[in-house]
């Protein structure tokens, strides 16, 4: 298993009691949905290596997590700060308004008001007050909030993301 083929899930932040116990911040919309997963691949190094639940306690984003042969305090410490991934196909599959972040680089975006392409996605920022997209145009980067009244469809089969700009969002990045 490689990088490539996961999605991060989350990351192992510290301790829980003194029986083998760690929390795991699930960075994911909806951790409930992730209730009957068996095992997580934390990133040892340069390696990911599968991890065993023996008990997985969602308390929304902070969960309570006991992994297999893990019984005492001591033994959490190599796995904390550890980031956790789960492979692409546990991904639930979504309808053509909801994509997931990873999955949008490179898509080209497609402005629904002129029909034509603006630019290829190349990265997405997640941030506290308002997760963006980023597309290049004449050699500036164009930043593009994610909502629902911005990013309309996908289209997965032909990898475009079909938006409706907010009149003079280009030019205000693209203006000397």
């Amino acid at each position: 298993m490689t990088i490539e083929d996961c999605y991060h899930l989350g990351k192992i932040t510290k301790t829980h009691g003194l029986k083998g116990e760690v929390i795991i911040w699930m960075d994911v919309d909806e951790p409930e949905l992730y209730a009957g997963i068996d095992a997580v691949f934390l990133l040892m190094g340069e390696e990911l290596v599968p991890y065993f639940f023996e008990e997985l306690q969602i308390r929304g984003k902070k969960s309570i997590a006991k992994f297999e042969d893990i019984d005492i305090i001591e033994q959490t410490e190599e796995i904390i700060n550890k980031e956790a991934y789960l492979p692409l196909d546990n991904l639930p599959e979504l309808d053509e308004k909801s994509f997931y972040y990873h999955e949008i680089t490179n898509y080209q975006l497609k402005e629904e008001k002129t029909d034509s392409i603006i630019g290829i996605v190349t990265k997405v920022y997640e941030g506290a007050g308002q997760d963006l997209l980023a597309f290049e145009k004449d050699g500036k980067e164009i930043l593009v909030p994610i909502s629902d009244d911005i990013v309309k469809t996908i289209d997965r089969k032909k990898n475009i993301l079909h938006v409706n700009l907010p009149e003079g969002l280009i030019e205000v990045y693209t203006k000397d």
